[in-house]
């Protein structure tokens, strides 16, 4: 399986890498954090590491560890405006919970 961006969020970390003028795509990686166990870890990649796995979405190259990759296989990242507030939204059919405050999710 693999981790994908919609076209949305393909387009919004285009333009972040292009503002940031260098980069050669997105790291996705989960963490122990939170009342639910496990959080979601965004950043921006410069190189990937030996072991990360690549998944290329719309022209982004996505990075993700092979230890994160147990948690996030078949995930997609979207990139949503609710309101005033836009942000990234993970949607991951591996977790079967999360927090009230959406930081953090269980598996």
């Amino acid at each position: 399986m693999t981790v994908t961006l919609t076209e949305r969020a393909a387009q919004r970390v285009q333009n972040f890498l292009a503002k940031r003028g260098k980069g050669i795509g997105l790291k996705l990686a989960v963490k122990t954090s939170g009342c639910s166990g496990l959080a979601y870890a965004l950043e921006f990649a410069d190189q990937a590491a030996d072991d990360d796995l690549h998944f290329d979405s719309h022209g982004v190259t996505l990075l993700v560890d092979p230890k994160s990759h147990a948690y996030l296989d078949g995930t997609v990242l979207d990139f949503v405006r609710e309101g005033l507030n836009e942000g990234f939204k993970f949607d991951n059919p591996n977790a079967k919970g999360a927090c009230g405050c959406g930081e953090s999710f269980a598996v």
